[in-house]
């Protein structure tokens, strides 16, 4: 639903809200905010509210400190889990400069200018994700542990799967504050579960992911459950990924479906291919963001490791789901819910576009099982593969100019220092694994 300005203060005036948390992500895709008292709101709302840029990690030096927020009014939700008393609404904002300039470290104007771009060439961009989550027990101290809350399995339900109340009341919430969830149900490891929300427009879709996982964390704690969105949290169980379905409409139209060409695939969707399939290994880093990532992408756990493309089967990076018309579209397999939804999607869009720009056509689709194939059946095929650790995928972004413009100087600055320092805090640890094979060995 659109809103205006005065919408929002009649809206505010009505249903009671007494704060406003006015939310941004970092360049890492955690969620920030700025609480005010309503008094604020008009103030806010005319772009006037300033804060300290400087204490958010990635965003700007001290001495350039000062950067503005700007409510989006489309964002206005209520949270459905504050009492009348203590009645709180919520604005996503972008941000801004003190010379009324869109921020570049921004992770929304990011994705603005992905959008941008492909509105430039006639298009529209929907994408839909499959965010999946653990809940896990707490000890008695209230620290999150490893123990899964249920022995459940995919679309289990009672009584194997304890956490069925705790995700019917994700639902129920999500739904309140707008979303509409088409799908709940456990996933193949235990307590492990999936929910999926419809398709939209890809900045809303990016707002959705970043509430998603707020409101699956709160829902999580009133049920003494903790709730991570961390690709790999148990070897040898599968993973967490968000694998995400994306299309482009033009003039109201899916571009990707031609009922005349092969499997009523368009030139535009097969170049859209292409142009992922091209970038796979500079995008990973910020579809896959974290050291942890690349511990669900290895095979035998139905987590992407190839890069590839089929209509059928579920081992390569890309799959085409059946369904035709208005629904055509492809499904990204590698994303992983730890990474920014903004950055993610602005990447893999401006991929996609590459690729319809430049012509790219994609190999022939691959419909046997990657995984069963040899190195050099693979290498006959053309089958490359996605990067296997956090430094790969820093080598494959630093080698990927198209990627990098998309992240912009800022961002891709601030965002390969970060991680960085993350591969080499990792690399430089003493890990459990080594203390139980060297240790009495050597």
């Amino acid at each position: 639903m659109a809103y205006s300005r005065d919408d929002i203060l009649s809206l505010v005036k009505e249903l009671k809200i007494k704060f406003i948390r006015l939310q941004f992500s970092d360049v890492l895709g955690v969620t920030k905010n700025v609480a005010i008292p309503i008094q604020q709101l008009e103030k806010a709302l005319d772009g006037e509210l300033m804060f300290d840029g400087s204490s958010i990690e990635g965003f700007v030096r001290i001495e350039e400190s000062d950067m503005y927020l700007r409510p989006d009014p489309n964002t206005f939700t209520v949270f459905p889990w504050n009492t009348k008393e203590e009645a709180t609404a919520r604005l996503i904002c972008d941000i801004y400069n003190p010379d009324g300039t869109p921020f570049e470290g921004c992770p929304r104007n990011t994705l603005r200018r992905a959008i941008a771009d492909a509105a430039s060439m006639g298009y529209e961009m929907n994408a839909g994700p499959e965010a999946e989550f653990f809940l896990f027990l707490k000890d008695e101290q209230g620290r999150a542990t490893t123990i899964t809350n249920d022995r459940g399995g995919y679309f289990d339900l009672m009584p194997v799967d304890l956490g069925e109340n705790a995700r019917r009341d994700m639902v129920l919430t999500l739904q309140e504050m707008g979303f509409e969830v088409e799908a709940s149900h456990h996933e193949v490891a235990p307590g492990q579960h999936e929910i999926a929300f419809k398709y939209a427009d890809a900045l809303t879709t990016a707002d959705n992911i970043a509430t998603f996982k707020l409101v699956v964390r709160i829902v999580a704690m009133q049920h003494n459950l903790h709730a991570t969105f961390m690709p790999k949290p148990i070897f040898g169980i599968n993973g967490s990924g968000m694998h995400t379905h994306q299309s482009l409409f033009k003039n109201g139209k899916n571009i990707f479906f031609d009922e005349n060409k092969p499997s009523q695939l368009s030139d535009e969707a097969l170049y859209y291919i292409g142009g992922l399939l091209a970038h796979a290994r500079g995008f990973s880093a910020v579809t896959n963001p974290i050291v942890n990532s690349y511990k669900r992408l290895v095979p035998g756990y139905e987590a992407p490791v190839y890069i590839a493309w089929s209509e059928h089967n579920r081992s390569p990076l890309i799959r085409i789901p059946a369904r035709r018309g208005v629904g055509t579209r492809i499904e990204l397999r590698n994303p992983d819910p730890s990474c920014n939804p903004y950055l993610a999607l602005a990447v893999t869009l401006s991929a996609g576009l590459d690729g319809i720009r430049n012509k790219i056509m994609p190999p022939a689709p691959v419909d046997l099982n990657i995984y069963d194939m040899t190195t050099e059946e693979r290498q006959a095929l053309n089958i490359g593969q996605l990067p296997q650790t956090l430094a790969d995928a820093l080598a494959g972004l630093a080698e990927d100019e198209l990627i990098k413009n998309a992240l912009g100087t800022h961002i891709y600055d601030r965002f390969v220092e970060a991680k960085t320092f993350e591969w080499t805090s990792y690399r430089n640890q003493v890990h459990q694994w080594e203390l139980d094979n060297y240790l009495t060995l050597f």
